[in-house]
């Protein structure tokens, strides 16, 4: 029987300093108290740093795990050429759902074979907003059924070929003046606007199959006058699970943002989220605050057994996908670049850039 300090760490999900594991993340997979790790730009030197990267997560791990990235194209992409460059899906939305599912797939298999079997994209959000600083041109359209179209694509293409999709930023990100990275975003429109307008690009994700979702650090009144949609149990289990019937795994966004840092305390943070709902917990930078949320989930799981038997719900879905998606990585990183080579869609990333567009957004909202 797994230990709460081996059940509760399944749920967690972190990033770290550096391009090798630290002692303590090390350690902490070789436990089975870790359900990943997240890759940022400041873990990435190079593609073949990455391959060994990665086989160095998986060998240190005791059993499957997330090696995640987010690699959604524009200006959110984390690794440099041979990796496919992909335009932002604002330009991807010019193309066709058909070049889409090409492109997740070819991007797919170049992922899985540098052993990643997790990537936080495509977004869902609809792009509602043209003062939005945070999504922008990271959406395919302003049009929802397209949105649904093109991402549900576009993330089936990825999990053809061996790696998990998130859809993101459940309820929809699409219609804030904020970045949730600094401030709480609130979405002041009424649950009818909300479900015609934001909501029906993740209803199609939940219909079709989309592997996981990511929730937004926003605030929809409307729903939950308190909670951000990431806390909010009436939005992440009312909404998503019994009203959309999303049945695969919920990860919250960085629980270091400053749409929730700056009124939740990580323990706090981190325990009602998953009551909430999500099944994972991403805490992207600061180790301690990794050991604070490990320490707060096992305190409540040894005390509630409402909290209990939701964890255990977590940790069961995150497993099952883990086992759907194993990060099996080509066995040299040569062999990588020669599969490449052998591709039928390695040219389609050159195709792409005619639907580019020279005004594309520079900034990286995300790699913080």
């Amino acid at each position: 029987m797994s230990s709460s300090a081996e059940i509760c760490g399944q749920l967690l999900v972190v990033g770290f300093l550096g391009t090798a594991l630290s002692v303590s993340v090390r350690k902490r997979l070789s436990a089975g108290e870790l359900g990943g790790v997240i890759l940022f730009r400041r873990n990435i030197e190079s593609v073949g740093q990455v391959h060994a990267l990665a086989a160095e997560v998986s060998a240190c791990a005791s059993g499957d795990v997330w090696i995640g990235i987010d690699q959604e194209g524009g200006r959110v992409a984390r690794l440099p050429s041979p990796v496919m460059k992909l335009p932002a899906a604002r330009s991807l939305g010019r193309s066709s759902a058909a070049v889409l599912r090409e492109a997740g797939a070819c991007l797919g298999r170049q992922l899985a074979g540098l052993g990643i079997n997790l990537n936080f994209a495509p977004v869902f959000d609809v792009d509602s907003n043209p003062q939005n600083p945070v999504i922008g041109d990271r959406a395919f359209s302003r049009d929802p059924m397209q949105v649904a179209e093109f991402a549900c694509a576009f993330a089936l293409g990825l999990q053809a070929a061996g790696v998990a999709a998130c859809a993101k930023h459940f309820p929809g990100h699409g219609d804030t003046h904020q970045d949730s990275h600094q401030l709480l975003p609130v979405v002041d429109r009424g649950v009818l606007e909300l479900m015609s307008l934001e909501v029906p690009p993740f209803a199609a994700a939940s219909t079709a199959g989309v592997a996981a979702m990511m929730t937004a650090h926003v605030l929809y009144p409307a729903w939950d006058p308190i909670n951000p949609a990431t806390l909010s149990a009436p939005i992440l289990t009312g909404l998503l699970r019994d009203t959309l019937g999303f049945e695969g795994v919920l990860f919250s966004d960085d629980l270091e943002m400053g749409a929730l840092a700056n009124s939740h305390r990580i323990e706090e943070a981190a325990v009602t989220a998953v009551a909430a709902g999500c099944d994972a917990l991403l805490i992207c930078h600061s180790e301690e605050h990794q050991l604070l949320a490990s320490e707060a989930l096992r305190h409540e799981y040894d005390h509630s057994p409402a909290f209990r038997a939701r964890v255990q719900q977590a940790a069961r879905r995150g497993q099952q996908l883990r086992q759907r998606y194993p990060a099996r990585a080509k066995k040299s990183y040569s062999e990588w670049l020669s599969s490449l080579n052998s591709d039928p869609s390695s040219s389609l990333g050159r195709g792409l850039e005619m639907f580019d567009s020279p005004a594309a957004e520079a900034t990286d909202p995300t790699d913080t």
